[in-house]
């Protein structure tokens, strides 16, 4: 199985990326167990957030048997090993550093990349990105993911991040999104368990509620 395969079954029955910017190891456990329990299988840890290492760590020992677990804000090439030694195996970046991307294929682990228009894109595929960030979300309309799925690989992974959240996922589903990131409008640092756990459940009744694809 590819990883390309690896990350689309992450991505079923929930297409949903938690990214958890911000949040600290003290607040790893419970945040993540009230993800998990609505049925979050793909957890983020930007590398911009405190002790990052530390949470992935915590998030692999676990949830590494159920969910993908790793990294995001990659930008540096040398944390890519960090981020393995720490336990994850997802790479997510915001950008399209193909040094970046080839240093996490090296690694064998799943890359996702963002892009923000089709050169990137394509440069990304070729460099080895098992799916593509299509970031920043709110910068764009659901028009251009339909205008990329024209040109790009049937089987490219595209996932709009920035700006998601449950009553806007349908326009962009319907343009072929393969999946969803978000940040801060599912988790804050130092968000209310009770909350975060409620926005996760409508998260998943969000997506619960689009059509099915043949």
């Amino acid at each position: 199985m590819t990883n390309r395969q690896r990350f689309a079954d992450y991505l079923s029955p929930l297409p949903l990326v938690a990214v958890l910017r911000g949040i600290t190891p003290e607040e790893t456990p419970s945040i993540a167990q009230a993800l998990v329990d609505e049925g979050f299988r793909i957890l983020e840890v930007p590398l911009n957030s405190p002790h990052p290492f530390e949470s992935i760590g915590m998030l692999a020992k676990d949830y590494g048997d159920r969910c993908l677990v790793g990294a995001g804000t990659v930008i540096d090439a040398n944390d890519v090993a960090r981020v393995r030694a720490a336990g994850g195996r997802l790479i997510v970046m915001p950008h399209a550093d193909i040094v970046v991307v080839r240093e996490a294929k090296r690694h064998a682990m799943i890359c996702v990349p963002g892009v923000a228009t089709p050169t990137e894109a394509f440069a990304a595929l070729a460099a080895g990105a098992d799916a593509l960030k299509l970031f920043p979300a709110e910068a764009m309309v659901p028009a251009v993911l339909r205008a990329w799925r024209a040109v790009l690989p049937a089987s490219a992974l595209v996932l709009p991040v920035g700006g998601i959240r449950p009553d806007n996922m349908a326009s962009w589903w319907a343009e072929g999104a393969a999946g969803f990131g978000s940040g801060s409008n599912l988790y804050r640092p130092g968000a209310d368990i009770a909350h975060v756990q409620a926005t996760a459940k409508a998260y998943a009744a969000a997506f619960r509620a689009l059509p099915t694809r043949r």
